[in-house]
Order: structure tokens, then sequence, then C-alpha cells
């Protein structure tokens, strides 16, 4: 059977592409670093919550949620007492979270440049 989007081409330029919302799911930036720390293992929430450092319980259930409706995040209950629950990555997660990483060490690599940028920046208008 076919879907409604089989014949579709997916735009994120235009504003009605799905792939707009699951774009910023992804690189925003809880999405992101979510995606980042589930990388190397799955966690549970609040070790999930302590390695995203300033992440608010709140905004991480919404990201968690907003990251599983885009299959980038598996959630697995487990039937044990007092209850667990573990977050994953989906193949689909893993990829996208590879390309994030390739990123954040570029910018982690690259911040003596971008703090030296801000600074001639800052000074041209003014010694911000």
């Amino acid at each position: 059977m076919a879907s409604d989007t089989d014949d579709l081409a997916f735009d994120v330029f235009s504003r009605q592409c799905p792939s707009r919302s699951t774009l910023e799911h992804a690189t925003g930036r809880w999405g992101s670093l979510t995606l980042g720390a589930l990388y190397e293992e799955s966690l549970r929430f609040n070790e999930l919550r302590r390695r995203v450092d300033g992440v608010s319980e709140k905004m991480l259930s919404q990201t968690l949620h907003a990251l599983e409706r885009d299959g980038l995040v598996l959630r697995e209950a487990q039937p044990v007492n007092p209850p667990r629950v573990d977050y994953e990555l989906t193949p689909l997660g893993r990829e996208v979270a590879g390309k994030l990483l390739g990123l954040i060490h570029l910018v982690e690599g690259r911040m003596d440049d971008v703090l030296a940028a801000r600074t001639r920046y800052d000074e041209a208008r003014g010694g911000r």
C-alpha cells in the first residue's frame, strides 16, 4: 500500500515540509545535546538529565517525546518495580546523532577562533 508521501520531494526550506520540524527537533539546543548524549549508550531519564547539564525536567521530557515521535529515540519501559525507563537511539537516531557529533566536535575544536572573532566583533562595535 502506497502512502501519501511516497511521491513527495521533501524540501526543508518550504514552510509546509514536515522535514522542517524534524530538523528543528534534532538540531535545537536540547535535541542535539540529547541525541549526542545517547550516542554512546542508553540512559535513564535522570542520567540523561545529568548528562545534558542545564535542561529542565519538563524540557527534557518534551524533547524526548518529539525525538521519539520522529523515530530518533526509542523509549523502553522495563517491567520492574520501581518502574525503569531507558532511552536509546534508533538506527535513524544514531545516523543523525553521528552527523551532529561531527558538527559538535568541529565547533568545540574551533572555539579559539570563535572567541577571537567575537572579541574582534565586539571591539569594532565599541567594546561590548
